[in-house]
């Protein structure tokens, strides 16, 4: 299914589009349905909320180790 068949978020207006209605600079996605990209502004909270805690960790690896 191409990108013309999915959903996306349009980040300017929070409305929910299917295919490819807006600037690429404006969409978020693409969501498989119309209720997932809704969902879109929750859902890239949770996703950065995820990489930010992951990269602590790593910037955290071997820190113990090397005050030794």
């Amino acid at each position: 299914m191409g990108g013309e068949q999915k959903y996306w978020y349009n980040l300017a207006t929070g409305q929910v589009e299917r295919g490819y209605e807006s600037p690429a600079v404006d969409r978020a996605g693409p969501f498989d349905t119309e209720e997932e990209a809704a969902r879109a502004p929750e859902l890239l909270a949770e996703r950065s909320r995820t990489w930010a805690e992951e990269d602590a960790r790593e910037d955290d690896w071997g820190s113990s180790s090397a005050q030794s």
